[in-house]
């Protein structure tokens, strides 16, 4: 992957004005560096909903999306589907308050969702050691669909310590902490429109 410069959302803004009618821009982290941009996002997620109709046609289709991660990549490739598309949600969360190691794993399925007999695509923004999405998958399993696949915004494979893959992957990343687009450190930073990498040792 290029490297792109790192960059400050305020000396950015005092170098150039933004034009008027432009949508206000949330600020990112200091020192951060641009890994993907929002257009580029977007043309990853339109690549993914082709590959996602390819495999599925017009066959329905039920989303689970994990919190709270998840939810804008669901929402924007969810509006790229023409199939019918039933909406589900996982709760999964294993990183405590800023730590960056993960920690004890809990998850909680959408009460009262049926996926029996049922084509199930498990969604979320980032597959980093697996160990949440294979505890989220085999629970999926368990409830006898029809069939079981993962997408996946990012993968991360240098930090996998569990036996699975994404059938779907927006981009392959190296070992970085990333936030935006969803993404979070200490429940900041989710709505940026790209994807940063914070600075080696911003994190604690």
């Amino acid at each position: 992957m290029p490297e792109r410069p790192a960059t400050d959302a305020g000396s950015a803004r005092r170098r150039a004005a933004a034009p008027p009618d432009a949508a206000p821009r949330p600020e990112s982290p200091p020192g951060c560096q641009v890994l993907f941009t929002g257009d580029e996002i977007r043309e990853a997620v339109e690549r993914l909903s082709r590959e996602i109709r390819a495999v599925y046609g017009r066959e329905e289709l039920t989303v689970v999306a994990v919190l709270h991660g998840g939810l804008v990549f669901a929402a924007d490739l969810m509006r790229r589907l023409d199939m019918p598309v039933r909406l589900g949600v996982a709760l999964a969360s294993s990183y405590r308050g800023g730590a960056t190691e993960p920690g004890e794993l809990r998850v909680q399925m959408h009460p009262g969702l049926d996926v029996a007999g049922r084509h199930v695509l498990l969604l979320d923004d980032i597959l980093d050691t697996g160990r949440t999405l294979l505890r989220l998958r085999d629970d999926l399993r368990a409830q006898a669909p029809r069939s079981v696949r993962l997408a996946t915004l990012l993968d991360k494979p240098s930090r996998r310590i569990a036996p699975l893959h994404a059938d779907f992957t927006g981009f392959t990343i190296p070992d970085l902490f990333v936030v935006g687009y969803g993404l979070d450190w200490n429940e900041r930073y989710r709505n940026l429109p790209d994807i940063v990498a914070l600075p080696r040792g911003s994190t604690g």
